[in-house]
């Protein structure tokens, strides 16, 4: 679908047509071979305890949490990375930015961050993500103003948990999410019901990134190799994005979930939109609405 060319339009009309229909774009070889090597080398240091390291929470694949496994065998996420100053490399990259900004504008917030490890030998129901719409996670509107950024740094296939999306799904609704029957993962929920609708597995080759909408439906398999599956990823919203209140809607349920998981983890007493924006970071442009928002919930 190309591939990043620096001093051009990030992308061609083409493109944008591609990502109006379906809800997303791949491109080739956007992020460069140094880039990968430094965010990779940060995930194992973090891995090996060998850094005081910036990152929000370090979170480990809950399978293999008893098997005596260390490093990247056991940590499956580095999250809310955005003050990690060699992980922020890749949320400030413009080869990713440049992109982004041709989809929601010159004001570009980052507002969630994930550094993504599938090692081997993990439980297939723990290792797989359910689908859903990161839309669900996001008290903020309009949809149209956030996007996702997911850069593979390894060839990922239907072997080791690619991604797969939904083309078009973006255009339907914001629909409600749950855990899965018999999978309990924090936080991984997922709709029920759309299993029988046709997939696209997206098969990247190292340095590729796939863009996408908040609403998409989209999800990940398990890792059932002897390797890993490793990518990193960012959410953008324009700064002119505004939190909306989430109480009384399908988004309730979730926004006390990550607040009771903020007091627990953290200590951390706050409102859902001071979460949201106390973990975002500005990467282009003006701060606008998003950080003068009222608080709910």
């Amino acid at each position: 679908m190309g591939h990043y060319r620096k001093g051009l339009p990030a992308l061609t009309p083409q493109q944008k047509i591609f990502y109006a229909e379906n809800g997303y774009i791949l491109i080739e070889r956007n992020v460069s071979e140094k880039l990968m090597e430094e965010v990779k080398q940060r995930f194992m240091d973090i891995c090996n305890g060998n850094i005081n390291h910036q990152v929000y929470l370090v979170m480990k694949e809950p399978s293999l949490k008893m098997t005596g496994v260390k490093g990247e065998y056991v940590v499956d996420k580095l999250q809310d990375f955005l003050n990690d100053e060699i992980l922020w490399k890749y949320a400030s990259d413009d080869a990713v930015v440049d992109v982004v900004e041709e989809i929601i504008g010159p004001n570009i917030v980052a507002i969630h961050s994930m550094f993504i490890n599938k090692p081997p030998n993990a439980d297939a129901g723990s290792s797989l993500h359910p689908m859903h719409q990161d839309m669900h996670y996001f008290p903020l509107r309009p949809s149209e103003k956030i996007v996702a950024s997911w850069t593979a740094l390894e060839r990922v296939n239907e072997n080791n948990g690619c991604l797969y999306v939904v083309p078009g799904s973006h255009k339907g609704p914001l629909y409600a999410h749950t855990y899965p029957d018999g999978f309990k993962k924090n936080l991984y929920h997922g709709v029920q019901g759309f299993e029988n609708l046709k997939k696209k597995f997206v098969i990247m080759n190292k340095g590729d990134t796939v863009f996408f909408h908040p609403h998409l439906l989209h999800g990940s398999g398990p890792n059932r190799t002897q390797g890993f599956r490793k990518a990193i990823s960012c959410h953008y919203a324009s700064s002119d994005c505004e939190f909306i209140d989430v109480k009384g809607t399908i988004q309730e349920n979730l926004a006390k979930e990550i607040q009771s998981s903020a007091q627990k983890v953290f200590g951390l007493d706050m409102a859902i939109n001071e979460l949201w924006t106390s973990k975002s970071r500005l990467v282009r442009g003006r701060l606008g609405k998003f950080h003068n928002a009222s608080s709910h919930l």
